[in-house]
């Protein structure tokens, strides 16, 4: 090897290794610092990429679950206000068969129409009520199924189907326990009774077919939680340092690092030798 003052090959050496060496300990560092392997492009295109996509997915999962999260709120509220109205067609189904009795007087009859029409009223307003975030779908304003988001491309949906609980939807318009005569009276409350039987299976039914649909909802609001948590460990796993490896990897590339500090020193000195070739 040529010895010259101009040219210090052993110093470019220890130089280029010093360098390669420090911008090593600097993505190491980097890593601990953020806790990401890949924290953009020029890191991994490809896996940054994928990982870039499953975050998209991941998003759009949770405006999935706010919408299965909204149709849970009310699917309970419905179902709350339908086994009320349920309740109150049992105490319907009472009044009606006690003023179906021949032996009841008309004074009677008159006390039970009044407590029936009061129970008819409350089955409306618990309808009219059960309402969350301005939807209602047992007062039977409407008929349009509601759709709620089921996969994160907004392809799929689940629906709920309303159901009219309202005195109107369950056939129980007009009805009295009362008449001019008492066998007028009598037909009347033995039609009432007959109309108040089928109401409650109609919305034994209805409540079924709800409560159905709102175990559905809850089914696949755990599926999409559970898909949610995939994506996420999946993402990790593109995407996250191993600390335990940067660690140990950061204090090697720490010591390499004095090393090459001190190779570079020392090649740096190598010139001065030729001085001793001048020397009388």
């Amino acid at each position: 090897m040529t010895t010259s003052i101009h040219t210090n090959t052993s110093a470019m050496i220890a130089l280029q290794n010093l360098n390669r060496t420090n911008d090593q300990l600097a993505s190491t560092q980097s890593r601990v610092n953020t806790g990401l392997k890949v924290q953009g492009a020029k890191d991994n295109a490809a896996v940054w990429a994928v990982a870039q996509s499953q975050r998209a997915d991941q998003g759009s999962l949770e405006a999935v679950t706010t919408s299965l999260n909204r149709a849970t709120s009310i699917a309970d509220v419905s179902l709350a206000a339908g086994e009320q109205i349920s309740d109150l067609l049992i105490e319907l189904r009472a009044k009606a068969t006690a003023a179906a009795d021949p032996s009841q007087s008309a004074a009677s009859r008159a006390s039970y129409n009044q407590e029936f029409q009061a129970l008819l009223e409350s089955v409306d307003s618990f309808a009219s009520n059960a309402t969350f975030d301005g939807a209602n779908i047992l007062n039977g304003e409407a008929t349009e199924v509601l759709q709620f988001l089921a996969s994160a491309g907004g392809a799929e949906t689940v629906s709920m189907n309303r159901q009219d609980l309202t005195v109107d939807g369950l056939g129980l318009t007009d009805l009295v326990l009362i008449g001019d005569t008492d066998a007028e009276a009598l037909t009347a409350a033995t039609a009432a009774l007959a109309a108040v039987e089928t109401a409650i299976t109609t919305a034994s039914s209805r409540l079924a077919a709800l409560g159905a649909e709102s175990k559905q909802i809850e089914r696949h609001t755990t599926f999409v939680s559970k898909l949610s948590d995939s994506l996420e460990a999946g993402i990790g796993n593109l995407v996250d340092a191993d600390l335990a490896k940067e660690s140990a990897r950061l204090q090697a590339l720490q010591v390499q690092q004095q090393l090459g500090v001190q190779a570079l020193s020392i090649a740096n000195q190598a010139p001065q030798v030729i001085l001793s070739l001048f020397q009388s």
